[in-house]
């Protein structure tokens, strides 16, 4: 979906707070991002969409979500933590799959917030070699995530339901903006609609319709809100059959008009 924003050409460390700016559902509907995501969290709790499962989380906690892979996260009041962003072409080595790291040991935890506060005071400074000094303390949070993960058991039963859910989850991301429904999908991965649905809802709280809705959404907003592009092409591009069935569903999910959210701005 060539229309979709995607700015990042560098690591950026942000907040938590800075990540959901301009409004929650940048981070709480289901997405997939074109760059590498570290979420470091330092106090509070929530829930996240990781994996093929909704999770949740506390304190000293890492989620590590690789490019192209379905998330959403969902922090509760109170919540503060560090998220940042790497970009593919860095060349920097990290996991394949998504990780949910559970840090008990202080020292651990003082390591990783050491290391991403120095990659924010590079960011923050105005210094010379600053960028190759950010790519350099992110190689080391590389290597910190990798030796953690080496030595911690990631996750628990990998279920049935999670398993079918991780496949359903990777099919959205590829066919999302393509104009396939639920059906069209469960059809391509040799299972009933009502089966698939059962499996999500079990391993996600959501069925396979509002993982599948809550994609195109968050496309539709980022598009409506963060591009110029035309509502006519906004539809085509995420395989709406015209324009005035793309506004129903933006109506429908959202509460307001193409038009209304463009000029709220979120």
């Amino acid at each position: 979906m060539a229309l979709v924003p995607e700015p990042l050409a560098e690591i950026r460390l942000q907040t938590l707070a800075q990540l959901a700016a301009g409004g929650r559902w940048q981070i709480e509907l289901p997405h997939d991002r074109d760059h590498h995501l570290l979420v470091w969290i330092t106090r509070g709790q929530g829930t996240c969409l990781l994996d093929g499962a909704r999770e949740g989380f506390g304190a000293h906690n890492a989620l590590f979500v690789p490019a192209r892979h379905l998330m959403a996260l969902y922090p509760g009041r109170g919540c503060i933590g560090l998220a940042l962003a790497i970009p593919g072409h860095t060349g920097i080595i990290l996991p394949a799959r998504p990780r949910h790291l559970r840090v008990r040991d202080s020292g651990s935890q003082a390591e990783l917030s050491g290391l991403l506060e120095a990659v924010g005071r590079e960011q923050s400074g105005n210094r010379p070699l600053s960028t190759s000094a950010i790519a350099a303390w992110t190689e080391l949070v590389a290597i910190w995530l990798r030796r953690f993960d080496e030595k911690q058991e990631i996750y628990g039963i990998d279920s049935p339901s999670r398993r079918l859910c991780r496949t359903y989850l990777a099919a959205i991301v590829e066919r999302f903006d393509s104009g396939d429904n639920v059906s069209n999908i469960a059809s391509r991965l040799e299972f009933s609609p009502e089966h698939l649905t059962r499996m999500c809802k079990s391993a996600t709280g959501l069925t396979a319709h509002e993982l599948l809705s809550g994609r195109v959404e968050h496309a539709a907003r980022t598009l409506v809100c963060h591009s110029g592009a035309s509502f006519g092409d906004i539809s085509r591009a995420l395989g709406f059959s015209s324009a005035q069935s793309f506004s129903r569903f933006v109506r429908h999910q959202t509460g307001h008009s193409p038009r209304a959210l463009r000029d709220r701005g979120a």
